[in-house]
């Protein structure tokens, strides 16, 4: 299972970026960009990003773009990708 999420964030001191969180298997990486001419860079999410991503999964499911099984499976990766960003 691949499946990409992407939006925009705004922050007053780094401006507007996008943020790509992208799942493959169960390995979930997020990495951002600011402007069409510049490198992805690895983003550290934070609880915003992870909340972004489970409601964008969640608009999938009825569009059948996501099944329930898999979005079962986003919601365990997101957890444990929560719990780890805490320790750190």
């Amino acid at each position: 299972m691949t499946n990409e999420f992407n939006w925009w964030n705004r922050d007053p001191e780094e401006g507007k970026y996008q943020v790509k969180a992208k799942l493959h298997g169960s390995v979930l990486s997020f990495t951002r960009h600011q402007g069409h001419h510049t490198r992805w860079e690895p983003h550290a999410p934070s609880p915003a990003d992870f909340d972004r991503l489970i409601s964008d999964a969640k608009k999938r499911v009825p569009r059948r773009l996501i099944s329930p099984k898999q979005m079962k499976e986003i919601e365990d990766i997101v957890a444990v990708a929560r719990e780890k960003a805490a320790r750190l």
